[in-house]
């Protein structure tokens, strides 16, 4: 603990982390583990709100972005004066820790969020008889696989009752919880989706960059293992349909060097957002430098492709693109994203290529014969709707185990 508490990520919050700070008593304990989870629980408190729930809330979280997530939901919550939200750093997993967490928090509910899950705090809920949910929750067969390697220690710590996102999370979480209650729920992120308004973006200079008429490739949330796969997806994109401009997105802007040097060597003009005056020229890469443009872009775009999903790296939100009107291709891999559904790609709404030639091929396809925009909406948002309702059946399910 010494050396955590060293950390650069984790020295911020090392009172609260190892309780020299104690946590606040309160109804209901919402861990919210980083930034996706703790907009699941913004969503949870608005609605926790709306119905007069608990009357007192404490929201932990992992990280600094957590936080400052979970602060602006806080302040929407003392606007409305109900619940009372309480914010701490989440303590360091250790039994003994939590044993105190528990005693001076004094939960009647206690919710984890999506797929962290926490066996010194769950042991410490089940010796203090709180009653424990998992609510959206996902678990990947490798991390159940590491799971059952102590199944007796999570028969233990089970907690009593498991909200999971899709039927095949449900069948893990019985297998490692085959005592806990466990059912579905639609995921709370679909309540958060909504399309952009019609028509192509407007904001700032983007149109001024990318004429009405122009051909509009983007290449959004490359990952660095997959940058040559995509280098050879641009140059036969380029070689079968000259005139497109590519808007090039790394996930990370360290990566943006590593794209100057590669795009250096590559026969295409290309230059950075940041220093791009005027129109973009047809049949060369713009490489965004700049934070933030990636959703306008989209609503500009002709084609997509979604990265992260050209190697094992678990994919990247594509829905983004989908409600912006257009059908993204994305690589084979896209585990992190599979709670959407399989369903969404029976539907035509999302295309999956096998590696970067079937990639490439598709989107030169979309390119010359691009889908309907406003039809593509429409899909995208009636496969969205009967989706929702998941925020209301985590609410129902934190209210029916309040005492």
């Amino acid at each position: 603990m010494p050396f955590l508490c060293r950390n650069r990520r984790l020295a911020e919050g090392a009172a609260q982390r190892t309780l020299k700070q104690q946590p606040p008593p309160a109804d209901l304990w919402i861990q919210a583990a980083s930034a996706g989870e703790a907009h699941l629980a913004g969503s949870l408190l608005a609605q926790l709100q709306a119905r007069r729930g608990p009357h007192t809330v404490l929201v932990t979280s992992t990280t600094r972005q957590g936080m400052d997530i979970l602060k602006t939901a806080a302040a929407i919550s003392r606007k409305a004066r109900q619940p009372t939200v309480h914010l701490a750093y989440f303590p360091f997993d250790r039994p003994t820790l939590m044993q105190r967490a528990v005693a001076a928090v004094k939960p009647r509910v206690a919710v984890l969020l999506e797929t962290e899950i926490w066996p010194g705090m769950l042991w410490a809920l089940k010796s203090g008889g709180v009653r424990t949910l998992i609510i959206n929750a996902r678990l990947e067969a490798t991390s159940l696989r590491r799971y059952r390697l102590w199944p007796a220690v999570w028969r233990q710590i089970a907690p009593d009752h498991v909200a999971a996102v899709s039927k095949a999370d449900a069948g893990r979480y019985r297998r490692l919880f085959p005592h806990a209650r466990v059912d579905t729920m639609h995921n709370i992120k679909f309540d958060r989706l909504a399309p952009p308004p019609s028509g192509r973006a407007r904001q700032g200079r983007l149109p001024a960059i990318f004429p009405a008429a122009a051909k509009l490739l983007t290449l959004g949330s490359v990952r660095g293992p997959e940058e040559p796969l995509v280098e050879k997806a641009m140059a036969d994109v380029f070689r079968r349909c000259p005139e497109t401009i590519i808007a090039l997105f790394p996930r990370h802007l360290q990566r943006v060097g590593s794209w100057e040097k590669r795009l250096g060597r590559l026969p295409f003009p290309w230059c950075l957002r940041s220093q791009l005056r005027g129109h973009a020229a047809a049949g060369s890469v713009v490489l965004w430098d700049v934070f933030g443009e990636l959703p306008q872009v989209y609503a500009l775009s002709t084609a997509v492709f979604v990265g992260a999903s050209l190697r094992p790296l678990g994919g990247q939100n594509f829905l983004e693109a989908l409600l912006a009107g257009v059908i993204p291709v994305i690589g084979p891999w896209w585990e992190h994203f599979k709670w959407i559904g399989t369903d969404i790609v029976r539907r035509g709404l999302v295309k999956v290529a096998a590696n970067w030639q079937q990639a490439a091929a598709l989107l030169v396809h979309d390119l010359k014969q691009p889908p309907d925009r406003k039809a593509v909406r429409a899909a995208a948002g009636s496969y969205i709707r009967q989706r929702q309702g998941g925020t209301q059946r985590a609410c129902d399910l934190i209210c029916r185990y309040l005492p």
